[in-house]
Parts: C-alpha cells; sequence; structure tokens
C-alpha cells in the first residue's frame, strides 16, 4: 500500500491540479506492506542444523560479555555457566528467554501520521548510519560536519520513499564526541517530524536520548509506547562490549527498541561459508536478544545481520555478492522462526563514486533485502565507499529507487481493473491501449516513474547539457534542501530540548576522543 501523508491544497478544479503539480511536497509513503512472499533459501534439514550448531556454539564455546558486571550477574541467575567474562547458555535457555520477545511492535512518531510497523510482513527504510565522511560534487570527500548532518535529516524528511529519520546519518566531527550526540537528536527531533534513533556510543548518551524523547513525548508515554529503535552491534565474532550493552540495558529498561546486530565480515569476522556464518550469526542473535529480556521481559527487539565479505586479494569489504544474498536470506529464515522482526540490507556499495559500481551493488542489495523479509532497513540510502561515506547525490538516487521497493512489494493486482477484460475487449487485434477507457481510468498509477532519472528524447537530454545521473542528483539535492520547511513544532517543546541540550553540554568539558 502506498498511502501518503502530506499537504494537500484546499482549493478546486483547474487551480487546484495546477498548484498540487507545482506546490512544495514532504508526503511520505506509508511503510511497505508485502504482498509478495519471502524468497527461502534453506530447506528444513539445512535450517535444523545450523540452529543445532548455534545452541552448541553458546554452550560449548559461550559468547563473552566484557567490562559489563552486571550483565554477567545476570547471565549466573538466569542458570548460564559463567567463566571469567566468558558465559555459556545452556541448550534452550537462549530461547526461552527470547520468547518474551514482541513480534512486533509500533514505532511512535512526533506525527502520528509517520508512525511505523516494525515486524511482520512491514519493511521499513531509513537512511545511511555511522559514516565521519561526506562526499558532493562541488566538496567531493571531506569530514562531515553538523550542518551536513542537518541537511541530511532535511532530504530525508523529504524524501517520500524514506519512512523513518534514522540515527548518525553522519558524524558531526565540528562537534565534541561526547556532546554530538545532543546536536544529532536535536535535528532529528525538531528537523524532522519522522521516526529516528537514539545514542549508543555510551550508556548516558542512550540516557540522555531517553530523557530528550521524554520531553519530546512526554515522560509516561515513553514509558508505555516505543519512541526509538536504536542499533546495538555486537563486536562478531561473539563479544558483546560494555558500552553496547550498557545502551541496550538503557533502552530496554525504558521500553525501547534495540537491534541487536552481528557486524559480519565473511573471512574475517565470521568463517568462510555460508552456513557456518549463518551458525554464528544465530548464536549471536540469541545470546543479544535473550540479554535484553534479562534486563527487561517483553521489551521490543529487531534481530540484525550487517552482513559482507572480503576480497581475499585486498581485505577490502565486496558487497552486492552471492554469498552476502545467501547469508540474508537464511538469516531472515531463521529470524522468522524465533518470531522476532528482521533488520538487514541497504544500499551498500564500495565504490568511492555514485556510478555504474554503487549502481549494480545496490540493486542487489535492496532487491535482496525486499525478498528476504527484512523489516527494518537501515542504510537503505546514502551509503558509499563502504559506508565510510554519506553522499548527498547517492541520497537523493538511492531515495528514488527505494520508490521500485514500493511497488514490487505489491505484487500483483488480479481483481477486475487487474484483470483488464473490458481493455482487451475494447481494443481487440490490431489496435493500441493508449487511448482506450482503461488506460484512461489508470494512467496516473499504472507504472513507477522516478523523480530523477532521465526518460527523455536524445535531441531534449543533449540541449538540456548531457546530463548524467550524478549531475541531476546534484541539482535535486539543491532544490530540496532551497524548498525544505521545518515540520510544526510545539514552542515550549522546542525551547525545553535546547535548554536540555544546552544544560548538558554545560556540564561536561569538551573532548574528541
Amino acid at each position: 500500500m502506498n498511502e501518503v501523508a502530506g499537504r494537500r491544497s484546499r482549493s478546486g478544479g483547474g487551480a487546484s491540479r495546477r498548484a498540487e503539480r507545482t506546490a512544495i511536497s514532504f508526503e511520505t509513503a506509508r511503510f511497505i506492506q508485502r504482498n509478495i512472499p519471502n524468497f527461502e533459501i534453506l530447506n528444513e534439514e539445512a535450517l535444523q542444523i545450523i540452529e543445532h550448531n548455534a545452541e552448541t556454539v553458546l554452550e560449548e564455546i559461550g559468547v563473552n560479555f566484557v567490562e559489563n558486571p552486571a550483565a554477567l550477574a545476570r547471565w549466573r541467575d538466569a542458570g548460564a555457566d559463567v567463566q571469567g567474562e566468558r558465559v555459556h547458555i545452556p541448550r534452550g535457555l537462549a530461547r526461552k528467554l527470547i520468547s518474551t520477545a514482541p513480534k512486533s511492535y509500533t514505532q511512535h512518531a512526533r506525527n502520528p501520521e509517520r508512525n511505523v510497523e516494525v515486524g511482520g510482513r512491514n519493511l521499513v527504510l531509513a537512511p545511511v548510519y555511522g559514516p565521519p565522511f561526506v562526499r558532493d560534487m562541488e566538496g567531493g570527500r571531506r569530514y562531515a560536519t553538523l550542518e551536513d548532518f542537518q541537511n541530511f535529516v532535511k532530504l530525508g524528511y523529504m524524501s517520500k520513499w524514506l519512512h523513518h529519520s534514522g540515527g548518525t546519518v553522519c558524524e558531526p566531527t565540528d562537534v565534541p564526541v561526547n556532546k554530538r550526540h545532543l546536536d544529532m537528536l536535536l535535528a532529528h527531533m525538531t528537523l524532522s517530524d519522522k521516526p529516528f534513533m537514539g545514542s549508543v556510543t555510551e550508556p548516558s548518551r542512550a540516557q540522555d536520548s531517553v530523557d530528550m524523547a521524554s520531553i519530546l513525548f512526554g515522560k509516561d508515554f515513553v514509558q508505555s509506547n516505543t519512541v526509538m529503535t536504536s542499533l546495538i552491534n555486537i563486536n562478531s565474532p561473539m563479544v558483546f562490549d560494555g558500552i553496547m550493552m550498557g545502551a541496550l540495558e538503557v533502552y530496554a529498561a525504558n521500553n525501547q527498541a534495540s537491534i541487536v546486530s552481528p557486524f559480519i565480515v565473511g573471512g574475517a569476522m565470521a568463517p568462510v561459508t555460508v552456513a557456518g556464518t549463518l551458525t554464528q550469526v544465530l548464536a549471536e542473535i540469541l545470546a543479544g536478544v535473550s540479554y535484553s529480556q534479562l534486563v527487561r521481559p517483553g521489551s521490543p527487539v529487531v534481530a540484525g545481520a550487517f552482513v559482507t565479505s572480503i576480497d581475499m586479494n585486498s581485505g577490502a569489504p565486496t558487497f552486492g555478492t552471492p554469498e552476502a544474498a545467501h547469508i540474508t536470506y537464511g538469516a531472515g529464515q531463521l529470524v522468522r522462526r524465533l518470531g522476532l522482526p528482521y533488520r538487514s540490507g541497504g544500499s551498500f556499495c564500495g565504490s568511492k563514486l555514485p556510478d555504474a559500481q554503487a549502481a549494480y551493488e545496490t540493486a542487489n542489495s535492496l532487491n535482496m533485502a525486499l525478498l528476504a523479509g527484512v523489516n527494518f532497513m537501515l542504510h537503505a540510502c546514502g551509503w558509499l565507499e563502504g559506508g565510510l561515506v554519506s553522499s548527498y547525490e547517492k541520497f537523493v538516487m538511492d531515495a528514488d529507487q527505494l520508490g521500485t521497493l514500493h511497488h514490487l512489494a505489491q505484487g500483483i493486482q488480479i481483481d477486475e481493473n487487474g484483470q483488464a477484460m473490458d481493455a482487451i475487449r475494447e481494443v481487440g487485434p490490431g489496435g493500441h491501449y493508449l487511448g482506450c477507457a482503461h488506460t484512461q481510468a489508470n494512467f496516473k498509477s499504472a507504472f513507477w516513474r522516478s523523480d530523477l532519472l532521465d526518460y527523455k528524447p536524445f535531441e531534449t537530454w543533449a540541449e538540456e547539457g548531457s546530463r548524467d545521473t550524478q549531475t541531476l542528483a546534484n541539482e535535486r539535492v539543491k532544490k530540496l534542501l532551497a524548498d525544505y520547511q521545518a515540520p510544526e513544532i510545539d514552542p515550549g517543546t522546542r525551547e525545553a530540548l535546547e535548554a536540555f541540550v544546552a544544560r548538558r553540554k554545560a556540564e561536561m568539558p569538551d573532548a574528541f576522543i
């Protein structure tokens, strides 16, 4: 379904239609609801083997919960064998604990029309996360600033096919490390009204995120509803560090969602085989998700898998590969058998520019994620250079292509209109369909159309400067930022958020490491 929430003109007639065509639009498509089957690559025997092996890993090899005595105590009380910082989880214990995690949940936005449902047959799209660098045609590759961060939040807000504002869309390196999370959260909360992610780089920053969300939504609302979905990476292989687990503890205790996500680079942080990698992924998911339920049973959690492999010649990560697809498909099956929402996929590529390599690898990655049954897709637009760069041009290129996922997910309509028998009868042999009643009734919605790519005849394209896709994207970035209008927010709420940020910054000295 492609229901949209946006501003509409209230006047009527031709003037209204002309105004609709020229008005600045901030409409957002509803989160994707799949009407197509998931692609399942593993048979029942393979699934059972991997599940058995993952339980063996937890019981015999164990996982490390480092620099976190409270976590070790929780595991010991739950019945695990704790030896130093190594936790051996008895067969079946993790699955028993996971049973309290919800199969799906609603993440609330400050604009209720932009709420998202995470889980089930749904797919929520969120932008790139974490790059320290940005790139555009004018400035090239450079360290990201707070202005860049704010620009990406604006672009995400104005992107029709993007449902979520994301988190660290780039690292604002001109702001101290210990304070930048406050500016990033303020930007998400005031420059957009889509859902957003909280900070995970230190437990106190996660608490700041909860406190700011409590100002925005109200403390009671936050304790009863999920307003943040935040990324908790596992230090694969099988290490759960105190910083990330500390952030997870804050979010779980406050009823906020965490994405528990192994960070897999096949051949470096996981075995080179697909089945071996899936075994490790499942073991890490079982340990991480079950720990969230030890903190607070029923707290929302997403089981994730960030998947890539390495080039065996250079050691560089590779993207859009068949092996990554195999792992993503298989992990989807395993996560669904656990009854959890699934995070994976993105606009992954290793290219240094938004070029053909970037497009090929990104297309492979996006379509793979759709078919794998992903429920929450981080990095859905803007990713470049193996995740080191947030690209302005690629952000809008990817965001445009996300529209294809919406339309693919609709499946094939087989109702009376979809069968088109009236059109076939009307046109008959040798005719054409351009002017028939069925075409006229459906022409606005029949085909997905890019808002970016060039479909013009060669002569027109040449007269307009022979612009390639990167040039078109650069022009679109400028237009979107020029047209940006901030969503309305209660002035008192904004003042309270700004006062909180100012107070927290004043309480600590700047730190850049």
